[in-house]
């Protein structure tokens, strides 16, 4: 289902830095060296990425879970945490992954960590390591584990690829010579909604990821584009203009005649409330594209985004509570982010030319794609102040979506 291209993946560049971040020390796995993947390093770029932790220089630091640390020595360090394991080959092949965190400022063991894969899901656990080190320091679920989907365009070909959520072991899903874009992660992640130009038309295809099967769920006459899954997996709305003109449809998977949501104006780009209950959209009617939201089942529609004329690509938090989106200033488009109760508006970036925001699992962290130096992927913080450059080779970058996590 997969091949693998190692041009496409990611170097991570952070820059800036947030308000507040937890100095933490992570020190080298013993047996690492050894190991295909240097577990450590891959925690430790996890954490910088988040903007809330302080990773600190180890120097010759030698530590596994078993070790005592020499807090006088690791205070003097500033670090209130502390992370050592250990990476072991077993004899059938497999490694054992173990790990342990301390509070430096108390001085004690605070939890310990283990886990047992074959060397390719190596990088798996590290994630799974960086997740639960997240967790046990903010007490809020990490997004390590959890995929990133987008797109490339390169020599004339576009390829639709998934990657770890550090840009990572992207893998091509599928390639093709006609354009490929709006890629959707299912709820569950086990599947891609996307469009594809490849019958000279936009069609909308479902993927399955473990098997590389796919078939058609929106085929209709004129164009079928900007596929939203409904939170319960049962089916996406789509923009079709089936009947004239662009208009949002509520698409069953298993079959059925589609469901028309909206009339009027051109309607487009529509993104699920996290319980299904409302939709938000794009919508001409106001005489510019701005962003709105009615009943997940159509009906009155209310406007959202007030500031500016022309806002478009709306994205939901997974909590609810902020709205992503992107707005033309002046002669470029940037990055917007409202709260969804107090409607308080903030810009989060200074490039011209941003594009699709998706926000990860835990609702802290989105992603989008810019021009900065070429096309690129970044992350970045809710307050802007903490940016992650992804930076791919080989093609255009655009189009990404961040998926749900993984066990």
């Amino acid at each position: 289902a997969f091949s693998s291209a190692a041009w496409a993946q990611f170097r991570v560049e952070v820059t800036g830095v947030g308000m507040t971040q937890l100095p933490v020390l992570v020190t080298p796995f013993k047996g690492e060296a050894q190991a295909p993947q240097k577990i450590a390093s891959i925690v430790q770029a996890n954490l910088s990425r988040t903007g809330q932790f302080k990773p600190l220089p180890t120097g010759s630091l030698a530590l596994d879970e078993m070790s005592r640390p020499d807090w006088a020595a690791l205070r003097s360090l500033s670090a209130e945490a502390l992370l050592a394991g250990s990476v072991t080959r077993l004899a059938d092949g497999r490694f054992d992954v173990r790990a342990r965190l301390w509070d430096a400022v108390k001085g004690e063991p605070k939890a310990d960590f283990k886990d047992t894969v074959g060397a390719a899901d190596l990088r798996l656990s590290a994630h799974r390591l960086s997740d639960w080190v997240y967790q046990q320091l903010t007490g809020t679920p990490g997004v390590f584990t959890s995929r990133i989907a987008y797109v490339t365009k390169s020599s004339g070909r576009y390829s639709l690829w998934v990657a770890d959520s550090d840009g990572e072991g992207a893998r091509s899903a599928i390639t093709s010579p006609e354009p490929i874009i709006s890629p959707s992660w299912s709820p569950n992640g086990a599947q891609l909604a996307y469009v594809s130009f490849e019958n000279r038309k936009p069609v909308v295809y479902v993927h399955e990821l473990a098997t590389g099967q796919r078939r058609e769920v929106a085929n209709f006459k004129g164009s079928n584009s900007a596929p939203a899954w409904a939170p319960d997996g049962r089916s996406i709305v789509a923009t079709l203009s089936r009947d004239g003109g662009s208009q949002l449809w509520r698409v069953g998977l298993n079959g059925g005649e589609p469901q028309r949501l909206t009339t009027g104006s051109i309607n487009t780009e529509p993104a699920f409330s996290p319980d299904g209950q409302t939709l938000f959209f794009v919508s001409d009617r106001g005489g510019n594209p701005q962003i709105y939201k009615m009943p997940a089942q159509g009906g009155p529609a209310e406007r959202v985004t007030f500031s500016g004329t022309y806002n478009i690509s709306p994205a939901i938090s997974p909590d609810g509570r902020w709205l992503a989106y992107v707005s033309r200033m002046g002669p470029g488009f940037k990055l917007h982010l409202m709260d969804l109760t107090s409607g308080q508006v903030t810009a989060l970036t200074d490039t011209a030319f941003d594009e699709r925001p998706s926000f990860a699992p835990n609702s802290r962290l989105l992603v989008y794609a810019t021009q900065q130096g070429g096309e690129a992927l970044m992350t970045t913080t809710l307050d802007g102040r903490v940016k992650a450059r992804l930076a791919g080779q080989g093609g255009d970058l655009r189009e990404p979506h961040w998926g749900p996590g993984r066990p």
